[in-house]
């Protein structure tokens, strides 16, 4: 009988995605919470998030592919020939599994949020979605939205090289190791001009949740600026060029079979001369 259902396809986006953010969106409350505690900075912030991609992909990948991320959903289905019937599905469980992700963690560090923004306002909006700038002035929405569609692209062109065959992929199941580090090096440097949200469901579901749950300017910047919609719009775009970049510029120029590993077998140390004149 089969176990990879297409319902089970979807409660693995909606538990990988739910794991990541967990991780995500908790270690941005520990910093936020705990600005002056010395428990952590941004590249906890950094490595946290790569962490918990890397264990929501291990979680995932063995039954939905874990896409975790509809702009990488979208780009499967234009260049990888992942079902387009598929597309909504898998994208409104992952939202729904970033919406619960971020309920806990809402919840759990509900007293510290309340001690440090009791008016639940900008300043710890940040702990569930991106702005521009990370909250601070200078950084306008062009720029943000230019930020997201170069973040997600080299995000979704690298995770198409680790996983395409024919490009001898990392071996070993070290995939997921190196998606998350790939996630670690995009948000060390690229998380100053929009906080690297990269996923329309990481930013939209925890900011669907914020806004049900007493932060009035859920879907704004700090400037007062409709902003839920980029995080959205940009990284599909993104996640679009990077997968077009890395079909026509790399896999159209490789070959059509994968290589094959070759190993050399060990001598037997028990091997008797009649046996080496058979093998010779």
């Amino acid at each position: 009988m089969a176990k990879n259902s297409y319902l089970g396809e979807l409660i693995a986006e909606f538990l990988g995605t739910m794991i990541l953010i967990l991780f995500g969106v908790g270690v941005v409350a520990q910093v936020v919470t705990n600005a002056d505690g010395g428990m952590g900075d941004h590249d906890s912030i950094a490595w946290a998030w790569g962490i918990g991609v890397t264990m929501g992909v291990y979680v995932a990948a063995r039954i939905s592919g874990a896409h975790l991320n509809p702009a990488v959903t979208i780009a499967l289905a234009a260049f990888k020939g992942f079902a387009w019937r598929k597309v909504l599905p898998y994208s409104l469980a992952q939202t729904a599994g970033a919406f619960v992700a971020a309920a806990i963690v809402r919840v759990v560090y509900s007293d510290l949020i309340a001690k440090v923004d009791p008016e639940h306002t900008i300043a710890s909006q940040g702990i569930f979605s991106t702005l521009p700038g990370n909250g601070l002035e200078g950084v306008s929405i062009p720029t943000a939205f230019f930020d997201q569609i170069v973040g997600t692209a080299i995000l979704v062109f690298v995770i198409f090289a680790l996983t395409t065959a024919t490009n001898n992929p990392p071996m070993s199941n070290l995939g997921p190791f190196l998606v998350g580090l790939l996630v670690v090096g995009i948000g060390m440097a690229w998380g100053a001009n929009a906080g690297y949200a990269i996923n329309p469901a990481r930013d939209f579901g925890p900011r669907l949740l914020t806004l049900i749950t007493g932060y009035e300017t859920a879907l704004y910047d700090q400037n007062g600026t409709l902003y839920f919609w980029l995080p959205i719009v940009a990284p599909i775009i993104g996640g679009l060029i990077g997968g077009a970049l890395f079909k026509y510029a790399v896999e159209a120029f490789l070959p059509t079979e994968a290589e094959s590993v070759t190993v050399s077998e060990p001598v037997a140390e028990n091997v008797t001369d009649s046996d080496a004149n058979r093998a010779g």
